[in-house]
């Protein structure tokens, strides 16, 4: 009996729970956990009963980004449906990967930024790189003060996240900082730099948050609808669509390098602690 890593409940109040729910792995997304996540953001939006979604995470992390133990990766995307255009995942070279990453890294990001109804990330812990692209879509974000956030690509190899809104979300010479240092940014600069909306004790994260999505279901949906278009047009027409895909591009264009010089999708001496075990182990 499998057990889906990603929990779901819908309120009376027209708010929609969802939970990553894999705390073993600090809630690390494998594909599974990718097309469940998906799935879940999908029912809260076309459930008209539902006005904002809220993502949340048990354990002790929000979440550790990527699930780089994942084994054959590839294979498991035909155990799922194809939510995007993108085909080719069993292709040779290069090809597999890129529609691979299309698909669960930034189309899926994509697509959650764009729901039509207003989404609040409530985050805690340690955010890491893939875990930036899964509260980065949401309209609004609310963190406990021991959130941390860090993208250490740089360290292995590869320039940034797939779903690459550092720019957008803290400004062109942060980013740059963030990305070339491979520092943590705790809670209380993540709200100065204006990418998080409020900080709060560990313990009224819960609280706080749930309230604000009282606050806006009380809204017309509608309206909520309309104006979110207009604000995330607004950051479109600044070229936020058009420079996504060329950071995703030069994304690939270090993988396929990584893999010339080192085997392997990242260059294994950037790895976190955790996951050299891991590879040390399975070789």
């Amino acid at each position: 009996m499998t057990t889906s890593p990603i929990l779901y409940e819908t309120l009376p109040n027209g708010i929609a729970r969802i939970v990553l729910d894999r705390p073993e792995t600090r809630n690390a997304q494998d594909t599974a956990f990718l097309y469940a996540l998906n799935d879940a953001f999908d029912r809260a939006a076309h459930d008209d009963t539902v006005k904002v979604i809220v993502l949340s995470a048990n354990g002790p992390h929000f979440s550790s980004g990527h699930d780089l133990r994942e084994v054959d990766g590839h294979g498991n995307m035909a155990k799922h449906e194809t939510v995007g255009t993108w085909g080719g995942f069993g292709k040779p070279g290069a090809e597999a990967q890129y529609a691979r990453e299309q698909e669960i890294y930034l189309g899926f990001s994509e697509r959650w930024r764009n729901i039509p109804k207003p989404t609040l990330a409530l985050v805690h812990g340690k955010v890491m790189i893939g875990g930036l692209m899964l509260m980065w879509p949401c309209d609004l974000i609310v963190c406990s003060e021991d959130a941390e956030f860090l993208d250490h690509s740089v360290a292995m190899g590869v320039g940034g996240a797939e779903f690459f809104a550092h720019p957008w979300e803290m400004g062109v010479r942060k980013a740059k900082e963030f990305l070339f240092t491979a520092d943590w940014i705790g809670a209380r600069e993540a709200h100065r730099l204006g990418m998080v909306n409020h900080v709060v004790p560990r313990a009224e994260l819960e609280s706080f948050g749930m309230a604000m999505a009282e606050r806006i279901a009380q809204k017309p949906l509608f309206a909520l609808r309309l104006v979110k278009q207009a604000v995330n047009a607004a950051q479109d027409a600044q070229g936020r669509v058009g420079a996504m895909q060329t950071s995703f591009a030069l994304h690939h264009l270090a993988h396929a390098h990584n893999m010339i010089a080192h085997g392997k999708l990242v260059d294994p001496t950037g790895l976190m602690p955790a996951i050299k075990k891991h590879e040390k182990a399975a070789d």
